[in-house]
């Protein structure tokens, strides 16, 4: 379960102190699904990557089970990351000469498995997105959509307990996007994942039990009751 309490996250901008989060609470309970949502530059990209431990808050906590990532020394705060939480960009972030298979396998990596575990993980978190027949394939040898495919099996090799998507279908159109969508519910539901999504995209922030606008670095939570469809 994640929680929020007090968190504010300040930037220097040349002379100027931008306010990007401004005392947020948040509670997402295990297993939750959460779409944040808000204006460009209103601070979701900032929260979520305060979720990801991949920026600190100026002030405030951000509990993960028990574990506080604001105040963690940075090998642990590594360590969590790399064994908890699972992420998903809009770019992709594949390595364009490493194939499909090679790709997901970095993932694993930091969990120092042996090669033999990380080829079978890498393989079937591939053939879970439906590409297992692409392994060897580099990622200018797929579509936009299958190389998100392969990003979201990298993402889910590692069995996290925490699956984090800045705008994973921001590339695509809008048949890859509903596809892309539907393989991730089903992915949340299948290994009960937490799962926290920005997205721009209004029809995909309904499919969302909850929804946290955030404007201005100030974070209103409405419960929804279209859900997955």
């Amino acid at each position: 379960m994640y929680e929020l309490n007090g968190v504010h996250k300040r930037y220097r901008r040349g002379k100027d102190t931008v306010q990007a989060l401004d005392g947020v609470d948040l509670v997402i309970e295990d297993g939750g699904r959460l779409v944040i949502q808000g204006p460009t530059g209103g601070g979701k990209s900032t929260l979520l990557q305060m979720l990801g431990g991949l920026d600190r808050p100026t002030e405030g906590s951000v509990v993960l089970d028990g574990i506080d990532l604001a105040t963690l020394p940075e090998a642990r705060l590594t360590r969590v990351r790399a064994e908890k939480i699972g992420f998903v960009f809009q770019s992709f972030n594949l390595i364009p000469t490493l194939t499909a298979q090679e790709n997901v396998e970095t993932a694993l990596v930091p969990l120092r498995l042996k090669a033999s575990e990380r080829r079978e993980r890498a393989a079937e978190a591939l053939a879970s997105v439906g590409l297992g027949e692409r392994h060897g394939h580099v990622p200018g040898e797929l579509s936009g959509g299958q190389q998100q495919r392969v990003a979201i099996a990298r993402a889910l090799v590692k069995r996290p307990a925490v699956l984090l998507a800045d705008e994973p279908t921001g590339n695509l159109d809008e048949s890859m996007r509903d596809e892309i969508m539907d393989l991730l519910e089903g992915l949340w539901e299948e290994h009960t994942l937490t799962f926290v999504m920005v997205t721009h995209d209004s029809a995909l922030a309904r499919r969302a039990p909850r929804l946290a606008v955030i404007r201005k670095g100030r974070v209103t939570i409405k419960e929804q009751t279209a859900g997955v469809g």
